[in-house]
């Protein structure tokens, strides 16, 4: 970003477009997705804070759009888990098939051959939709002799059968899904069950465009760099993409044409805008740029010996006014609270945001993991971290 745009502004300008400044309020969660971001998942809670900081949804819608296909958790942009609406479902997969391709790769360097993965593929979906859905024990059962283990090389690769490969294949193609055992979004434990999904109708550089367009939206403007860790395109995909989005250069930041009028007159809020978030929030996520969303004050500041601006990844969830990081949190269940650090001190509008959080918490989640392997055992340490530095 260059030196002439307000950092506070241009704070300010992503928080807006992220929508947590109200203006996703009331909307369904497949609109809050395509506004704001796809949902980083992992097993953790994020996709339904995501939710709840935008637009108020609670578990419980959330867990019956995922029932009902409005919303779902797919392999996309580099491979990797998100939380996206249907309307993105098929050109999303599109983006992430070469990740399961590269794993087959993998395979056939193991001495497995294309044609045999590509008959496990054919007799799991035989499998599938004559049994319906089934957990990977019970798929394997149920193919027998047809899955090959791999042994030490295959486990050292990360491969210890032919199975996962397959699944992968079939799922990039729309061909099966995984559905979370007990509707939840904030665990991975999975069943597999047929599926049908329609190709997305797009040649692969239509999606890789259709995505920088709708990041540069999500995020307001970013750097080359940036854009390139989202989507793990290629220098030469990068740039096709974003001549076919249409994107510009303003600010030292690629923005849409669109984004760079309204950001001229964009005019930040004067009052508290408080939210709690996960670390993996959209906000934070898309562009990694945690230090650009801390004060210069605040980011020589420590947690348990991290420096806060020296870090790619916030090590704890940030609290947030009106896109600037004005603390830290942590979930503890044992207490059913929330503990935090407020980093210029908590003022009224972060007590009460504090609160709102923790209640929604406690009704609806039960605990707030990061990712899937996260316990209250594991982040107590950070918990104690916290209470102390407030």
């Amino acid at each position: 970003m260059d030196a002439e745009m307000d950092i506070a502004k241009f704070r300010a300008w992503a928080w807006h477009k992220q929508g947590l400044d109200g203006s996703l309020a009331g909307a369904d969660a497949a609109r809050v997705f395509g506004a704001a971001g796809w949902a980083r998942s992992v097993g953790g809670a994020n996709p339904y804070l995501t939710l709840f900081a935008r637009a108020g949804i609670r578990r419980e819608q959330v867990d019956a759009d995922v029932a009902a296909l409005r919303i779902h958790e797919l392999p996309t942009a580099r491979g990797c888990t998100y939380v996206l609406g249907a309307e993105d479902f098929g050109w999303g997969l599109q983006l992430g098939a070469g990740a399961a391709g590269a794993t087959a790769k993998v395979l056939e360097r193991l001495g497995v051959a294309t044609a045999e993965i590509a008959a496990l593929e054919e007799q799991t979906l035989a499998v599938l939709q004559t049994s319906g859905p089934l957990d990977p024990k019970e798929l394997k059962d149920a193919l027998g002799g047809t899955v090959r283990s791999l042994g030490e090389e295959g486990k050292k690769k990360g491969a210890s059968t032919t199975l996962p490969t397959a699944l992968g294949l079939l799922q990039a193609d729309g061909r099966i899904r995984r559905v979370p055992v007990n509707g939840r979004l904030d665990q991975q434990r999975y069943t597999y069950t047929s599926w049908d999904l329609p190709p997305s109708g797009l040649s692969d550089e239509q999606a890789r465009a259709r995505l920088m367009e709708r990041y540069l939206a999500w995020t307001g403007g970013a750097t080359l760099k940036q854009t390139q860790w989202f989507t793990a395109f290629t220098v030469a995909q990068t740039k096709a993409a974003l001549a076919d989005a249409g994107a510009v250069e303003a600010h030292g930041l690629w923005m849409l044409p669109a984004d760079v009028e309204a950001l001229a007159d964009f005019r930040a809020p004067e009052d508290e805008q408080v939210q709690l978030l996960a670390g993996s929030d959209s906000l934070v996520l898309l562009r990694r740029n945690s230090t650009d969303l801390l004060d210069p004050a605040d980011q020589g500041k420590k947690v348990l010996d991290s420096t806060l601006a020296l870090q790619a990844d916030l090590p704890d969830h940030p609290i947030l006014d009106r896109g600037r990081i004005i603390g830290l949190w942590q979930y503890d269940p044992s207490k059913e609270r929330i503990a935090h650090w407020a980093l210029g001190g908590t003022t009224a509008a972060v007590k009460a945001r504090i609160i709102e959080v923790e209640d929604f918490i406690r009704e609806d989640l039960g605990d707030f993991r990061s990712f899937s392997l996260d316990s209250p055992a594991s982040r107590q340490k950070r918990i104690d971290a916290l209470d102390a530095a407030g």
